[in-house]
Parts: structure tokens; sequence; C-alpha cells
């Protein structure tokens, strides 16, 4: 594996069927380095109606991407009682929805018995993998990417598990 070489935009631009995403961590980042969880934390929530003001130009992509028909699904394991960031990432989660976006969530207890790898990632196609290496503290290290399709078929495996367990966003209570 090595160090990835495109940027993530072109990736998921170039992805012809699926790009399904498997977040397993309870925290991305710390409060000083995260702007919007920072604001959360003080009160600030995202208004449905004024889609202007949601987390761009992270959402456009994605409405570009699922638009020319690219199936994105994204599994989350938590673990409970949730954390605060959780909690931020659960209340901002609809506008992921409205971008086109289909989001799971899975209690890290529900998931023990899953074989899962070691780090967040993205698969491509069910070909290319891109995992998301992050520090202890949660700050995004690198990404180390493969096209070994021992690695993809055992990352599909392991999502296809999860979201099979994972509750709809809609259905889900925190």
């Amino acid at each position: 594996m090595s160090q990835s070489l495109t940027s993530f935009a072109d990736l998921l631009r170039a992805a012809e069927t699926s790009a399904v995403h498997l977040e397993m961590r309870d925290a991305y980042g710390i409060e000083n380095e995260n702007e919007g969880f920072a604001a959360w934390r003080k009160g600030h929530r995202l208004d449905p109606d004024d889609r202007t003001s949601w987390w761009r130009p992270w959402l456009d992509l994605v409405q570009e991407v699922t638009r020319k028909g690219v199936e994105m699904r994204r599994a989350r394991i938590i673990s409970e009682p949730v954390s605060d960031y959780i909690r931020f990432e659960y209340s901002g989660t609809f506008t992921n929805i409205a971008a086109g976006e289909q989001i799971r969530w899975l209690s890290r207890r529900q998931a023990s018995d899953l074989a899962l790898p070691g780090n967040d990632f993205w698969l491509f196609d069910s070909r290319l993998v891109q995992f998301n290496i992050f520090d202890g503290d949660g700050r995004w290290v690198h990404t180390d990417q493969t096209e070994d399709p021992a690695v993809a078929q055992r990352c599909a495996n392991a999502f296809e598990a999860v979201w099979e367990r994972a509750v709809p966003h809609e259905k889900f209570i925190i």
C-alpha cells in the first residue's frame, strides 16, 4: 500500500457504480481543529431550509456523483453512550442524505462478532480501497490505497456485514 497520489474528489468522481465508507471512530480531530464541531458545541445547528450554509464543497461533490448514478453509502459504528462528536455528526447527517448519500448507524456492541479492518476506509467500485489513517486524537494523518483484490473483497465483506445490521439514519435515534 502506498500513500494516495490522487485527490479524493478525483477518486470519487471516477467511481462508476459505488462508493462506500466505513467509519469506526467516536471522534475525528480535536475541537480547536474542527470549526464545525466547535460551533455545534456552542449551540449552532444547521438549518434544513438554508442549503447554502451546509458543508461545501463536500455536499456539492456528493450530489454530483450520486446524480450520475453512483450509489454512495456510509456506515458508522459508534460506541454507546455516544460521544459529543457523534451527536454532532448525527445532527448534520440530514445534509448528506439530502445530497444523495445513504447512511446507517450500528452500535459497536452489535459489531463485536464482525471481522473489521483496523482503519476507516472508502471502497470505490468494489476494487480500490482508501484507508484513512488517524492518530490517537482523531487527527487525519494520511491515506493508504490498494487495489489488491483480496483486501478489496475483505473490505466489501466487512462493509456489507455492517450495513446489513445497521439502522438507517431515518430510524436511528441517539
